[in-house]
């Protein structure tokens, strides 16, 4: 285990690095994704204007939804960048030059990019709990420990689906549709939907595990809560790594072993 978190600290160095090369395009792409991030959001802002509360939800619990879910996407943007073309990798046999060295192949594989505009929605995250206006050190270690979690969902859950490649052949739309439904569900006040879509979003489609019911986790503590998101996050890391490694014994060799070099 030390082995391997030296191992994902050297990668994440050196992506950094490689990163922060060129560096107005690495701030110009963060700077960007800020200001999305900002003005997706003034349309909740225009909203609770309106209207005070959605079914229980006000515009703080919204600030809470958006910060962990934005700083989520970040996050695994900035740590396992090859999570958002894992299945192009596979349909084109570039897992070769992984499998050639003596490292965990998906780990290797998630860890060896960053997308720089990953930092913007990372920071985004952290700005939108301030904006909150829930702030306290208590509330801040709920928040990057509920953020933690939603990452490891979120990334779990693209390379579930991406691992489908192995046997359906194609990678990129449905990664394409993965990340829409996950971001988007994760966006809206879980009391809009009913039992049925809520069962969807819990166990199929994990996005109440990346928006609601961490934002209700950083708004009080809760061991149901922490519990729900520990084993959802868990469970989920479980099914992707074995779905990965399945897969992996119909993988065909794309005779590409220096393509990543």
């Amino acid at each position: 285990m030390v082995r391997e978190l030296k191992f994902l600290a050297a990668l994440w160095k050196i992506n950094i690095a490689s990163a922060m090369e060129y560096r107005i395009a690495f701030l110009s792409q963060s700077i960007g994704m800020i200001l999305n991030d900002g003005v997706y959001f003034l349309v909740w802002i225009i909203f609770f204007d309106r209207f005070n509360n959605i079914r229980g939800w006000q515009l703080t619990d919204m600030f809470l939804v958006f910060g962990v879910s934005a700083g989520a996407f970040g996050l695994a943007g900035m740590l396992f960048g090859n999570t958002f073309n894992l299945g192009d990798i596979i349909i084109n046999g570039r897992l070769d030059y992984y499998l050639s060295l003596p490292r965990p192949t998906l780990l290797h594989v998630l860890a060896s990019r960053t997308v720089p505009s990953g930092f913007g929605d990372f920071l985004y995250g952290f700005i939108s709990y301030f904006a909150s206006g829930q702030f306290s050190f208590g509330g801040l270690g709920r928040f990057v420990l509920a953020l933690l979690l939603a990452t490891i969902v979120f990334v779990s859950f693209l390379v579930i689906i991406q691992s489908l490649a192995f046997w359906l052949g194609t990678g990129g739309t449905l990664t394409g549709i993965a990340i829409n439904a996950m971001i988007t569900f994760a966006l809206y006040p879980i009391t809009l939907f009913n039992n049925a879509a809520k069962l969807i979003l819990f166990l199929i489609i994990p996005a109440a595990f990346m928006g609601a019911v961490p934002a209700g986790f950083v708004r009080g503590f809760s061991w149901y809560l922490l519990g729900q998101m520990t084993l959802a996050s868990f469970s989920f890391l479980a099914l992707a790594v074995f779905l990965f490694h399945l897969g992996l014994r119909r993988y065909e060799s794309g005779s590409a072993i220096q393509v990543e070099v």
